[in-house]
């Protein structure tokens, strides 16, 4: 039931509030999801005796408890509804965050019997095991299971996030506040490397788990008391609330039961597909800039997470262009009377070419190293401003009741592309370091960096191709 709210004079701004606090969940989700990143090369790598594959099948096995994850999470969302589904959401990935430093702990007791002993102690005792195979494959496989944790929880981020958005903004401005929410994934990002790697080397990588992980606990405080339904919301007056709802979409009465879309349902239509190829083909690039870049500038260039963190700042800082993203969009709609999904669909084929820029990121390497840095951070702002197009192409076309359904299925998409990325990229780094290999002229593992480079340059244009092959026009789905 519509509340009818008082003050109905000048338009309240309250939908930006709620914006804010997707925006540092966001953060927060992409921060959790970095720290081991930023760590395992200069602080578990040593410790567990882990190479490029231990920490390959590690982010790839991630990528796929998230594909599988968000599949459900988009139903859990749209069951659970806003609210409750968030909450559970964050709570479950902030417990994995954290559950990550144990791993150490757990990996002294199986396999020293040295089980009630604190960080340094589980170090101690682990440097003593002479069986390297067994500490490397017990670590990695309790780093997994955390890592699981952390999916199932990150996995809710992103349709009740979208959800979200089609609840508090029209459709004109989603892709505008999508961008700005999830450039909050930019400034995770962007702050990580300022802090993780220092916090790792003052007081151990543990504490870097526990400190980022507990940042979610405290927005789960502050979404309890903030969020309410725009048309149940206090803060909201009528005049938001009517522009909130300008495009006539239909307003449930909480007092009758939800309605809902079953999987059979939402396979039936191309939207669907269009938008699960989408990102199927984009999402691992993300990944593997978020997953590799550390890995990439130890490898190629010798800096450790330390010295690396002034570039990889400067990267992230590069894709805070994205905000564009949200904004082009607009013009075409307003400025160019395009339909949403047309403006959308433009904006996201101008976006698909910079990331070309990639295949000159390993030959333009050999002056200098910000080179590949700023090539990486252009290519980053380019997938981040065609992200915020692709999430918000499915409040266009399916009802809200819907969204997070549609988004899980396309976020599952994301992550099985991520795994083959990621597990693909461990096994190739490995091999061309151990073989020397030589492509185009590169030797070693610089090889195999530009090999996935390349992968990643074409992505786009080839996403975008499929995309418009299945839903060329705009075309609201009505008939659910």
């Amino acid at each position: 039931m519509i509340k009818e709210n008082a003050n109905p004079g000048k338009k309240t701004n309250f939908r930006w509030v709620m914006c804010s606090m997707l925006f540092f969940a966001t953060a927060v989700n992409y921060m959790d999801r970095q720290v081991l990143s930023l760590t395992w090369k200069d602080f578990i790598a040593p410790e567990f005796h882990w190479t490029n594959n231990d920490y390959g099948n590690i982010t790839a096995l991630f990528s796929i408890f998230y594909a599988v994850s968000l599949l459900f999470a988009g139903k859990f969302i749209d069951w659970m509804d806003t609210k409750k589904g968030y909450l559970w959401a964050i709570g479950i990935w902030s417990f994995g965050a954290i559950l990550h430093a144990f791993c150490g702990i757990a990996t002294s007791g199986i396999v020293a019997g040295e089980w009630f002993v604190g960080f340094e102690g589980a170090k101690d005792a682990i440097a003593l095991v002479n069986d390297f195979s067994r500490v490397t494959f017990v670590s990695v496989t309790l780093f997994i299971f955390a890592r699981f944790v952390l999916a199932v929880g990150e996995a809710g981020n992103f349709p009740a996030a979208i959800k979200a958005t089609a609840e508090f903004f029209p459709k004109k401005d989603r892709a505008f506040s999508t961008s700005i929410f999830n450039s909050g994934a930019t400034v995770g990002a962007l702050i990580s490397p300022l802090t993780i790697p220092f916090i790792a080397k003052a007081f151990g990588w543990e504490m870097a788990f526990i400190v980022i992980g507990a940042l979610g606990f405290i927005w789960m405080g502050m979404w309890v008391f903030i969020y309410k339904k725009p048309e149940e919301h206090p803060k909201i007056n009528k005049a938001e609330l009517d522009y909130i709802l300008q495009d006539g979409e239909e307003v449930q009465d909480v007092r009758l039961p939800r309605k809902r879309i079953s999987f059979k349902q939402a396979f039936k239509y191309k939207q669907t597909w269009a938008f699960a190829v989408g990102k199927f083909m984009t999402d691992g690039v993300w990944w593997f800039y978020l997953f590799w870049t550390p890995a990439y500038l130890s490898s190629v260039y010798g800096m450790d997470s330390t010295q690396s963190a002034p570039h990889i700042f400067v990267l992230y800082a590069i894709t805070m262009l994205s905000i564009i993203g949200g904004w082009l969009p607009s013009y075409f709609v307003d400025k160019k009377k395009m339909d949403p999904y047309a403006g959308k669909m433009r904006s996201m084929l101008i976006f698909a070419f910079f990331p070309l820029l990639a295949l000159l990121a390993q030959p333009l390497g050999y002056l200098s190293v910000w080179f590949p840095v700023i090539i990486i951070g252009i290519a980053g702002a380019a997938h981040q401003a065609w992200s915020a197009n692709i999430f918000s192409t499915v409040g266009d076309m399916f009802p809200k009741y819907a969204i997070a359904t549609i988004t899980g299925i396309g976020g599952m998409a994301g992550g099985v592309g991520a795994f083959f990325i990621n597990k693909g990229s461990g096994l190739l780094f490995d091999h061309s370091e151990s073989t020397n290999m030589k492509f185009f002229g590169f030797e070693g593992i610089e090889s195999g960096y530009f090999i996935i480079f390349s992968i990643c340059a074409v992505a786009y244009l080839i996403g975008w191709g499929i995309m418009k092959g299945l839903v060329p026009k705009y075309k609201v789905i009505t008939d659910l």
